[in-house]
């Protein structure tokens, strides 16, 4: 029966879409929304055959750029949840710093960030870890409060080292927090890469998007954001799928 409801959802979310891009589509032929406002379905699908090698080309760009920034933002994710954890005194003063940094519009960060780094790969990485970092160290954090206190009070009673009950019981424990946060982090650090590279390089489908405003190109640039979430959707279902293989055991 669920099965069934699941299916019956998914055919309705089909159709909604396939509605939506038919009127779209009709309001575009008739000239109701004009093409330098909002392109229609074909002709976007037309920009991106047109501009397959230089979608394809930027796309990488960014993509390594995020992955790379989401790695190093997951381990230190990791080391930064740890050290709040096991030492309240980190956890009270890293606490407030993070809440603050996350309050800061991505946007205005940047530039700042471009002023002291320069306009190379190390500021887009820091923007990334910046923005990814937080929803993994709360969610790890709030994974090891929700621990089993029995579980806990059995490995101190037999005498198991902070490392022994991090490893064996808080880390598996919290793994279904922490593929909750990944998954806001990697929309994060696929939109922060783009952000960034508004404001300078040489590749990347920010500076790809910025290129095609200039030239007046706005089917490009349709495809461009359409290309973004496809991305980022592809990252959360990537996630999705790792947490259902390596959390069998639910």
């Amino acid at each position: 029966m669920n099965q069934i409801q699941n299916r019956l959802r998914e055919s309705v979310s089909v159709l909604s879409l396939l509605l939506v891009l038919c009127f779209w589509q009709i309001a575009g032929f008739l000239g109701i929304l004009p093409k330098f406002i909002l392109p229609t379905p074909f002709e976007i699908l037309g920009a991106m055959i047109r501009d397959y090698d230089m979608l394809f080309f930027h796309s990488l760009a960014t993509i390594k750029v995020a992955l790379l920034g989401l790695g190093l933002g997951v381990l230190l994710a990791f080391i930064t949840a740890i050290v709040m954890d096991q030492l309240p005194i980190f956890y009270d003063i890293l606490y407030p710093l993070l809440v603050v940094i996350q309050t800061i519009p991505t946007i205005a960060l940047a530039p700042i960030l471009v002023l002291w780094l320069g306009y190379g790969i190390l500021p887009k990485l820091v923007l990334i870890l910046l923005t990814t970092t937080f929803p993994i160290i709360i969610s790890l954090l709030d994974g090891f409060k929700q621990c089993d206190s029995d579980t806990l009070i059995l490995f101190q009673l037999m005498r198991a080292k902070w490392w022994q009950i991090l490893w064996h019981f808080k880390v598996p424990a919290s793994l279904p927090y922490f593929f909750a946060g990944l998954r806001v982090s990697v929309s994060y650090a696929f939109i922060t890469t783009v952000v960034s590279e508004w404001l300078g390089g040489f590749e990347g489908l920010g500076v790809y998007m910025i290129q095609s405003k200039k030239l007046f190109q706005y089917d490009t640039m349709f495809t461009i954001i359409i290309l973004i979430s496809l991305i980022s959707l592809l990252g959360m279902q990537l996630v999705k799928v790792l947490e259902q293989r390596l959390l069998r055991w639910q």
